[in-house]
């Protein structure tokens, strides 16, 4: 008989609601953390990965859904959160792709966002958080992003992702069912263009012509592969040497530490030596100076923001094999889903609380082998408490880099 969840009996749910939180929430009672633990609650914390790695870096990640149609005012909470950023010395921003849907309306051109981040910040990094590469011509990617670079003067480094959903990949219908291996084949031909070599290409009159893209960036091309609950894909990014960039949504930090390892292994096996590779996990954010502020102000808006992604979900189910009709999903499972959900991230897959009840969730962490917190602090709240959240990671990071000195 299962355990209780939240309350919930999952013994008692329709087939389909139990498949749905199975499935989308992916709910892991060991290791669970409160919402504002102390450190006299801290939990165990993973075995620690061998090897040495660098100080935690603390950066921005944006996602937000577009529920009330109003992009302006949405990009420019990102550029003057990005420039607060740049002045507190958080380490990047990172903007995602998204296509055909309200879930990160904002966000179709990376680059094109990036670029005017760069146009108002002078150090932090300009990351996309994914560039969805079986979407794309290497070539023009190639481009499009040496120009970025160079603008920003090197400060340009993507996470690549295969893609899920297949009305996204109206842009490239072929490619979806080798979805991972055309991120595979286009991802040498774009390290090809990036060092300044030629790539063989078809052309008119029946010719076959070698092309090189410009500008010819004047640094190796940082790249992740982005990966949630998939353990091949990071095997997959161990062995192309690739960082990974993950998250919480499906998997809990015991998780991502068991995943760092195959990571590690396969990295291992393919002969890369170097320490450098980083693990970055993206994580919804909200922090301020009382803890106890957090869950009023976030409970509602991190609510609407779950609810349009279970939409989204719903329409990937419409398209696949996944054991869920969401047809036959019903309002009170959904709100059944949305609490539920809602109780996870508030427990186990954020950062909620002040910057000194986070501290333990950020340990665990680093333990598990994480390098880089992507936090995400665009899912509804009013700009000023945004703000604020971004001036507390600014402590945050200021508080990892002294306890990184004082161990050393």
């Amino acid at each position: 008989m299962s355990a209780p969840i939240d309350g919930v009996d999952l013994d008692q749910l329709t087939p389909q609601r139990r498949e749905l939180v199975e499935r989308l929430l992916r709910q892991r009672q060991a290791g669970a953390t409160p919402a504002t633990p102390t450190r006299s609650a801290e939990p165990a914390a993973p075995a620690a990965v061998p090897g040495r790695r660098p100080a935690l870096a603390v950066s921005l990640f944006f996602f937000s859904a577009d529920l009330d149609d109003a992009p302006a005012d949405k990009y420019d909470l990102v550029l003057r959160c990005a420039e607060l950023a740049d002045e507190l010395g958080l380490h990047a921003v990172w903007v995602p792709e998204r296509h055909f849907d309200p879930f990160g309306a904002p966000y179709p051109a990376p680059a094109v966002l990036l670029a005017a981040i760069a146009a108002r910040t002078r150090r932090i990094g300009l990351r996309a958080g994914s560039v969805v590469l079986p979407l794309h011509d290497p070539l023009l990617v190639a481009e499009e992003w040496g120009v970025l670079d160079a603008i920003s003067r090197g400060r340009v480094a993507l996470s690549l992702a295969s893609g899920w959903h297949a009305d996204d990949f109206v842009l490239d219908p072929d490619s979806y069912e080798r979805r991972k291996e055309v991120l595979t084949e286009r991802l040498e031909v774009l390290r090809t263009l990036w060092r300044g070599d030629g790539s063989l290409r078809a052309a008119p009159q029946g010719r076959t012509i070698e092309t090189r893209t410009y500008p010819r960036p004047a640094r190796p091309l940082e790249t992740w592969l982005t990966s949630s609950s998939n353990p091949q894909t990071w095997r997959t990014a161990g062995a192309l040497d690739l960082h990974v960039l993950t998250a919480m949504l499906e998997q809990t930090v015991d998780d991502i530490a068991e995943k760092v390892t195959l990571y590690q292994k396969a990295r291992a096996e393919a002969g890369h030596v170097s320490d450098d590779r980083q693990v970055t996990c993206m994580l919804h954010t909200h922090l301020a100076e009382r803890a106890e502020d957090v869950v009023p102000r976030v409970r509602e808006p991190l609510g609407r923001y779950l609810s349009a992604h279970l939409n989204l979900f719903e329409k990937f189910a419409s398209t696949q094999d996944v054991g869920v009709r969401p047809e036959e999903v019903t309002e009170a499972d959904r709100a059944l889903l949305l609490e539920h959900g809602l109780q996870r991230y508030l427990r186990q897959s954020g950062l909620f609380g002040s910057v000194e009840t986070c501290l333990p969730m950020v340990d665990r962490l680093v333990a598990a082998g994480v390098t880089e917190l992507g936090c995400l602090v665009d899912f509804g709240l009013p700009d000023e408490q945004v703000f604020e959240c971004v001036r507390q990671l600014g402590r945050l990071q200021e508080q990892v880099r002294d306890r990184a000195e004082e161990a050393r």
